[in-house]
């Protein structure tokens, strides 16, 4: 008689939870209250490596991804998705000085002048904050909806693409010039300080 019960109770159950997680996430019920454990394990330090990168410049981006997935013959309330995702970071402008050469600096004769031959100034990856980085707003179907109950959809494809378009921005910026200008600057300052009169040749910029 248990055994008769049991499988029709369990299914009311699971329609109920169901339900009620439908019902909170249009808003209809508050929210389950919840409360999170931290119990990660400390940072361990794997490398260490010495850097000869000089940052000159950095520029702030903020960048909207509007991402749509459509399904063919499907009307977007009942399957499909789309979302806005509002995403900041940062990029620096960098000169690798570990690629200097013997030939890369030449000293006049007469110790008064040298000539300065610098590698090319390079974007480092974009860096997101993700404190400042979230999604604005996201509308599903009824399918893509109640598929999200069983498995939470992932945000990597959003990180990834504001990475790509924060990085277009940034090489149209004009942040290469303004680290290559900085670079200039700050080594004719050095120089100069030495005795010596400065002039500049660039390498090509790399593969």
């Amino acid at each position: 008689m248990k055994t008769r019960w049991l499988k029709p109770a369990a299914l009311v159950v699971a329609g109920v939870l169901v339900v009620a997680a439908a019902l909170q996430i249009i808003g209809l019920l508050p929210k389950l209250g919840t409360s999170t454990i931290d119990r990660s394990q400390p940072a361990v330090l794997q490398a260490m490596r010495d850097l000869s990168q000089y940052h000159a410049a950095a520029g702030d981006y903020q960048v909207v991804v509007d991402i749509e997935k459509d399904v063919a013959w499907v009307p977007s309330s009942i399957a499909g998705e789309r979302t806005l995702f509002v995403a900041a970071g940062s990029v620096d402008a960098f000169i690798d000085f570990g690629k200097l050469a013997d030939g890369n600096i030449k000293v006049s004769e007469d110790r008064t002048s040298v000539q300065l031959t610098l590698p090319a100034p390079q974007l480092a990856k974009p860096n997101l904050d993700n404190k400042r980085s979230y999604v604005f707003s996201q509308e599903r179907g009824l399918i893509d909806t109640i598929g999200a109950l069983v498995e939470p959809p992932q945000q990597q494809q959003f990180y990834v693409a504001a990475e790509q378009k924060i990085s277009e921005a940034a090489q149209r910026s004009g942040l290469v010039e303004r680290a290559r200008g900085n670079t200039r600057a700050m080594l004719t300052g050095m120089m100069q300080a030495l005795g010596y009169r400065v002039t500049f040749q660039e390498s090509p910029p790399p593969q």
